[in-house]
C-alpha cells in the first residue's frame, strides 16, 4: 500500500459514567415546574391528578366510616370533605407552601391511631350508629387538631429546616426509596382482589405510557402523557360490560364489593349540591392521650413527606429542595392538618406519592396543572353526585396504577445514590443496613399486630402503644431513622466521607440564596418574599 505502514487500528470508545444531574433534563425539555402546558393539555392533565388522587380519598374513608357507625351518606359526605380539603391544601402549597407541584390528600399513617380513637371504650356504649359516628368523628377532630400543631411548630419555627440541613444524598435515599417501595401492600394485593380487572390495567398502562410512544410516533407526546385516562376508560368500560352481563350474580359478596362498578354506594349516599364547612358534625372533643398519638403520628407523616416532597422536586425538574423552603411546606401541611380537623375528614394530610409517581409518568412537572387538579377536587366535591360517578371506578384499577407510581417514587430515591461514592464500604453498608432495617422492622411490628390484634408494645393505655408501635410500623421513618443517624455519626472525621456521602452537591441547595435557581422556582408569589423572606 503506498504510503507506508498499515492503517491505525479504530479508537475504543472510552467509557464514562453517566453524568451527574441535578436537575432531570427529560423533564425540562417538556413542561417543568415553571413552564406550563396550553390551557386544554393543562386541563386534561389536571384532571388526570384528580383522577389518581381518587383512590386514597376513596380507601381511606371507606375503611375507616363503616367502623364508626356511618353508613353509605355519611361515607360519600366523608368523601366529599376529604377532596374539598384536599383541594384547598393543594392550592395553599403550590402559592404558599413548598411551591411544589405536589397533591396535597389524605394519609394512611395516621390511620391506626383513628381507629383507636373509634375503639375507644366511651363510644362503645352508644346504641344509635348516626350518634357513634358523629361522636368519634368529634373525637378524631378534637386529636388532628392538636395533632396538627407539631407540623406547623415544627415547620414555621425553622427546627424542621435545621434538621432537613443534615440530611445528604446518602441519608435521603432509603427515605425516598421506602416512601415508595414501602407501600408495596397496596399494589398487587390490591390487584389481586379483582385480578382480571386490575391486571389489564397493569398492562395496558405499560403498553400506553413505554410502548405506544416508541411505536407510534405522533406530533406531541400522547400516549404516555395520557395513559391514566386512555387505560382506565378502557378497563372501566370493560368492568361494566362484566357487571352488567352478569358475570359476578353469583360470585361471593367480596369479590362482587372489589369488581363490580355498582357496589360502592357511593352515587346513591352522595347529595347533588353539597358545600362543607367546618365543624359540619359538631364541636370537637379532646382526649389528652389521643392528642399525644396522634401527634406522633402527624411527626411520621411529616417525616415521610419530607421524603416524598424531595422526589416532587426531582421529577419536576427542579434543584435540590432547599431547607427553609421544605420547611415551609411542612408548615403548610401542618395548616392542612388544621383544616381537616375543622372540616372532620377523619384523616391527616400528606404529599400524595402516587401523584408524585404520575409526574414521573407524564414527564409533566408543571405548577399549573396540579392548581387545575385541585380546582377538579373543590369541583366534583360540591358537586357530590357527580364526584361519585368517579370515585366508584373500581379499587384494583387504583391498586393497579399504584404499582407504576410507587416504583417510580422508590426508583427517584435510588437515583439519588449518582451522588454518592458506590465503592465506598461505609456507603454500602449504611445504604444497605437503612433499607433492611426500614423493611424488617415495620414487617415484625405489622405481623405481629395481624396475629394478636394489637402491636409488640401493649400495655393498658392504648394511646402510648400507639406512641410506641405507629412510628416503628412506618418503613420511610424507620429506615431515615437509622440512615441519619449512622451517616451524621460514623467517621466524621475522615476528610473522604464529605464526599462519599454526596454531602458537597447540596452545598449550594442548604440555603436559599446561594443558588439562583431557587429563586426560579421557590420564591412566594405577589412579591410576598419581601414579608417573608427565604434563608
Amino acid at each position: 500500500m503506498a504510503g507506508g505502514g498499515a492503517a491505525p487500528p479504530p479508537k475504543q470508545e472510552e467509557m464514562h459514567p453517566h453524568p451527574v444531574k441535578d436537575q432531570l433534563p427529560s423533564v425540562s425539555h417538556s413542561y417543568c415546574i415553571t413552564s406550563p402546558p396550553p390551557w386544554p393539555e393543562a386541563i386534561i392533565l389536571g384532571f388526570q391528578h384528580f383522577i389518581v388522587m381518587l383512590g386514597t380519598s376513596v380507601i381511606i374513608p371507606s375503611a375507616l366510616v363503616p367502623q364508626m357507625g356511618g353508613g353509605n351518606s355519611e361515607k360519600a359526605r366523608v368523601i366529599q370533605t376529604l377532596l374539598f380539603v384536599a383541594g384547598i391544601n393543594t392550592l395553599c402549597q403550590s402559592f404558599f407552601g413548598t411551591r411544589l407541584p405536589a397533591v396535597m390528600g389524605g394519609s394512611y399513617t395516621v390511620v391506626a391511631p383513628t381507629i383507636s380513637i373509634i375503639l375507644a371504650s366511651r363510644y362503645s356504649n352508644e346504641a344509635d350508629p348516626h350518634q357513634k359516628f358523629l361522636r368519634t368523628m368529634r373525637g378524631t377532630q378534637g386529636a388532628f387538631i392538636i395533632a396538627s400543631t407539631i407540623q406547623i411548630i415544627l415547620g414555621f419555627s425553622g427546627l424542621w429546616r435545621n434538621v432537613v440541613r443534615l440530611l445528604s444524598p446518602l441519608s435521603a435515599a432509603p427515605l425516598i426509596a421506602l416512601a415508595g417501595f414501602g407501600l408495596y401492600e397496596l399494589g398487587f394485593p390490591g390487584v389481586a382482589k379483582c385480578v382480571e380487572i386490575g391486571l389489564p390495567e397493569i398492562i395496558l398502562l405499560v403498553i400506553f405510557s413505554q410502548y405506544l410512544p416508541h411505536v407510534i410516533h405522533v406530533a406531541k407526546p400522547m400516549f404516555d402523557r395520557f395513559a391514566v385516562i386512555f387505560t382506565i376508560a378502557i378497563v372501566w368500560l370493560y368492568a361494566y360490560i362484566l357487571t352488567v352481563s352478569g358475570a359476578y350474580n353469583k360470585a361471593p359478596t367480596k369479590t362482587q364489593v372489589h369488581c363490580r362498578v355498582d357496589r360502592s354506594g357511593l352515587i346513591g349516599g352522595a347529595s347533588w349540591i353539597s358545600v362543607p364547612y367546618p365543624f359540619q358534625w359538631g364541636a370537637p372533643t379532646f382526649d389528652a392521650g389521643e392528642c399525644f398519638a396522634m401527634m406522633m403520628a402527624s411527626f411520621v407523616a411529616l417525616v415521610e413527606s419530607t421524603g416524598t416532597f424531595i422526589a416532587v422536586s426531582r421529577y419536576a425538574s427542579a434543584t435540590m429542595i432547599p431547607p427553609s423552603i421544605l420547611g415551609r411546606g411542612i408548615g403548610w401541611q401542618g395548616i392542612g392538618t388544621l383544616l381537616g380537623a375543622f372540616f372532620g375528614t377523619a384523616n391527616g394530610t400528606a404529599v400524595s406519592v402516587e401523584n408524585a409517581g404520575l409526574l414521573a409518568l407524564t414527564h409533566v412537572g408543571s405548577r399549573r396543572v396540579v392548581q387545575v387538579s385541585a380546582g377538579f377536587m373543590i369541583f366534583f366535591s360540591v358537586l357530590g353526585k357527580f364526584g361519585a360517578i368517579f370515585a366508584s371506578i373500581p379499587l384494583p384499577i387504583f391498586a393497579a396504577l399504584y404499582c407504576i407510581f410507587f416504583a417510580y417514587v422508590g426508583a427517584c430515591g435510588l437515583s439519588f445514590l449518582q451522588f454518592c461514592n458506590l465503592n465506598s464500604f461505609r456507603t454500602k453498608f449504611i445504604m444497605g443496613f437503612s433499607i433492611f432495617m426500614g423493611l424488617s422492622v415495620p414487617q415484625y411490628f405489622n405481623e405481629y399486630t395481624s396475629v394478636a390484634g394489637y402491636g409488640p408494645v401493649h400495655t393498658g393505655a392504648r394511646w402510648f402503644n400507639d406512641m410506641v408501635n405507629v412510628p416503628f410500623s412506618s418503613k420511610p421513618f424507620v429506615a431515615v431513622l437509622v440512615a441519619y443517624f449512622l451517616d451524621n455519626t460514623m467517621h466524621r472525621r475522615d476528610s473522604t466521607v464529605r464526599k462519599d456521602r454526596g454531602y458537597h452537591w447540596w452545598d449550594k441547595f442548604r440555603s436559599f440564596k446561594t443558588d439562583t435557581r431557587s429563586e426560579e422556582f421557590y420564591s412566594l408569589p405577589f412579591n410576598l418574599n419581601k414579608f417573608f423572606p427565604s434563608v
